[in-house]
């Protein structure tokens, strides 16, 4: 009997997803845990399993169509289900094939009645996808049967030959066609809810918010000697890159409570302060930005922290994060700095107060004691939220950034 597909719950209150890409075709077999479509929400994309392995048989929502949770989008048809046969001594079942005069058929493997009358469902539907004869396949499993194994071994020699002894096709540079100049193409592309929720989030944040964004320059010295002189060690125990970003959350940390109005929230009739820090750090993701949250920053050690962006960052590039990860935060990270930006000026994340923008390091002159040297030097901005966040208190957490990023010992001392 058919397994019916159903889309999954992705997310308390979502009731409506679109579908993503089909990673499997009809007709195309799947071992169990398989991904077989994308489901896409407007917090999170995630992946419908095989619950079976089998094949699948129909593809009722294509991509980009919508569905609610719990609809039927498919069906998959378990494997050996339409096969009335005996098992096999390990207990996988086997087909009996039928001769039909001369020739006996698998699926759409041919067979001629002298080549044994048993062939595994796996072996004969490889084989049958790759239209290579069961002939060539030397059967060891119990009793002579064709493995799926075996089948594989079969189809790999089979096409190795070819692919020697046939030569690349030469394509005249006359045969590709020119671009015309001046064309003025365009392509229709749908809306990921992703994409959507992110623009809708960021029109919302300009619209309720009074955003204002300050800024400010640290000396990156410091903090990159430190980097050099314990990256390998740092490596080498914790399996993990030492990069600027833990600097940056732990000087965050320190930062928000120091000035704990932006790590608050406008709630109104009240203003709610946080004793604890949640940090969200923005990276790009396989379908957009997303800001996965570091739960209480305020406890992690640089390992941890290193850790878990590096995890984020992953996952996020396969649209593998879960969606409680993307929810809650109180204070954001953005480093434009990674694709080269100088300088900007970022949107908080509703309903945050405020976002602290990392940027590009370039050397540049700067005067020290005096005299004008070379330093490696980052611009900085922090856009908040003034309903809750005044310019002082918005110019001393930049100014506390700077002060520990470029005397990094006081994450130490905690001063």
């Amino acid at each position: 009997m058919p397994i019916e597909l159903k889309v999954p719950e992705v997310g308390e209150s979502i009731t409506e997803v679109q579908i993503g890409t089909w990673k499997k075709r009809e007709g195309e077999g799947v071992a169990m845990d398989d991904s077989i479509v994308e489901i896409e929400s407007d917090k999170a994309t995630v992946d419908l399993p095989a619950p079976a392995a089998g094949t699948v048989t129909k593809i009722l929502k294509g991509s980009g169509e919508k569905a609610r949770v719990g609809e039927v989008i498919g069906y998959l048809e378990p494997a050996g289900a339409a096969a009335a046969t005996p098992a096999a001594p390990g207990g996988q079942p086997v087909v009996d094939v039928k001769r039909t005069g001369s020739r006996v058929d698998i699926g759409s493997v041919q067979m001629s009645s002298n080549e044994g009358a048993r062939v595994m469902p796996a072996a004969a539907r490889v084989l049958g996808e790759a239209g290579v004869a069961a002939s060539s396949a030397q059967g060891t499993g119990p009793g002579g049967r064709v493995t799926k194994e075996d089948a594989i071994g079969a189809v790999a020699a089979a096409k190795a030959p070819a692919a020697v002894s046939k030569p690349a096709p030469v394509i005249a540079a006359a045969s590709v066609p020119a671009r015309t100049p001046g064309a003025r193409e365009e392509r229709a592309v749908l809306i990921s809810p992703i994409r959507r929720r992110i623009a809708e989030r960021l029109v919302e944040a300009q619209q309720q918010a009074a955003l204002l964004t300050t800024f400010n320059e640290v000396d990156m010295s410091a903090v990159m000697a430190l980097r050099n002189k314990f990256k390998d060690v740092f490596l080498q125990r914790y399996g993990v890159k030492l990069g600027f970003m833990s600097f940056f959350v732990r000087a965050a940390v320190e930062a928000l409570r120091a000035v704990p109005q932006v790590n608050a929230e406008f709630r109104d009739p009240h203003i709610v302060y946080r004793d604890y820090a949640d940090i969200g750090i923005a990276v790009g993701g396989g379908k957009g930005l997303v800001v996965p949250v570091l739960r209480n920053a305020e406890t992690l050690s640089f390992a941890q922290i290193e850790l878990g962006i590096a995890d984020f960052a992953k996952r996020a590039a396969d649209n593998k994060l879960k969606l409680d990860e993307l929810q809650g935060g109180t204070f954001t990270i953005s480093n434009g700095g990674v694709y080269g930006s100088m300088m900007s000026t970022p949107i908080i994340n509703p309903p945050q107060s405020g976002i602290l923008g990392l940027h590009a390091i370039t050397d540049r002159p700067v005067a020290v004691d005096g005299q004008v040297v070379i330093r490696p030097m980052m611009y900085l901005a922090l856009t908040y939220d003034h309903r809750l966040v005044d310019g002082r208190e918005a110019v001393t957490f930049l100014k506390k950034i700077k002060d520990t990023i470029e005397d990094p010992t006081r994450l130490i001392l905690e001063v």
